[in-house]
């Protein structure tokens, strides 16, 4: 089986039953799982101040690991990057390292492609994922284990209803993208991809439509949203309308609204974000994205 560093480079670990939950069951399932000596260090809210994040990093990249998980999300890596250590970062996946994890985890993803051009995967976090009290989510658990035997070569998803005449044929293009929030902060900075004819996917937690149509609008004013060849809505959750304000504007709306704005095609639906049923996403991988009537097919190869 796989050999499995956990890091945390971003917030401190507060559900600690959690984090023990996700070290038992990837121990259950076979897995050597290494653990970071400062992967439940804390100071403020962080895993650790900046230096201990960074030398867990270079820790990760020097472990020889088939896969570095993130701990958990959060918020610190964009204070981190500009004293990545790409070159072992690189190195390491060169070798053969996957990188994974999400939510603030997005920022190393798109520095490290941006400085790079190296692969990492947008997919769970350790105690998010795989120390939930009920038992993990089977299609994340399946695009995990995909990951480790190196047979994941693709995704498809269902969208809704009204995409289903959208006819979107796009061959070997850059995927990219990840938590809007995180992405959106990066614009204007040597970490932000500069991506013509992508794909690029967006997700985001606790943010009103209102909030991500205007991060949305920083991008296409911004010219990123129309050299894209499709744009992706993965999950947006645990935000609350106010319906005595918002009067019908939702997230429904947001999308409507932008398809009316730029030409990209724009498709909904994809399972990706900070929910239990996700998939896992290369980033920087050239990809083939295909629908069907309701059926959406994105194919990455092997990798």
């Amino acid at each position: 089986m796989a050999h499995i560093y956990i890091f945390s480079p971003s917030s401190a670990v507060r559900d600690k039953a959690a984090f023990r939950r996700g070290l038992q069951r990837l121990k259950a399932q076979g897995h050597e799982v290494e653990v970071d000596v400062a992967a439940l260090s804390n100071h403020m809210r962080f895993a650790g101040d900046d230096a201990t994040r960074l030398a867990a990093i270079s820790r990760a990249a020097a472990s020889g690991a088939d896969v570095a998980l993130i701990s958990r999300g959060g918020y610190g890596l964009t204070r981190l990057l500009p004293a990545l250590p790409y070159k072992a970062i690189a190195k390491a996946i060169d070798g053969g390292m996957q990188f994974v994890g999400l939510s603030d985890f997005t920022a190393f993803n798109q520095a490290v492609f941006a400085k790079t051009g190296r692969i990492t995967w947008q997919g769970p976090a350790l105690g998010e994922d795989f120390g939930t009290v009920d038992e993990p989510d089977d299609i994340m658990q399946a695009c995990f284990d995909d990951l480790l035997l190196e047979q994941g070569e693709g995704t498809g998803w269902q969208l809704p209803k009204n995409e289903a005449e959208r006819r979107v044929r796009v061959k070997d293009a850059p995927l990219w993208g990840g938590n809007l929030s995180v992405l959106v902060s990066l614009l204007g900075t040597p970490y932000f991809p500069q991506i013509k004819g992508g794909v690029l996917f967006v997700e985001d937690v606790g943010e009103h439509p209102y909030r991500i149509e205007r991060m949305l609008t920083q991008l296409m004013h911004a010219g990123v949203l129309t050299q894209q060849k499709a744009v992706i809505f993965g999950q947006f959750s645990n935000y609350k309308l106010v319906p005595a304000h918002d009067k019908g504007f939702k997230l429904a709306t947001v999308v409507e609204w932008l398809r009316s704005h730029i030409k990209t095609p724009v498709l909904t639906g994809l399972p990706m974000g900070h929910v239990a049923t996700k998939v896992l996403l290369p980033v920087g991988a050239k990809v083939d994205l295909v629908t069907e009537g309701r059926d959406a097919l994105m194919v990455w190869g092997h990798i």
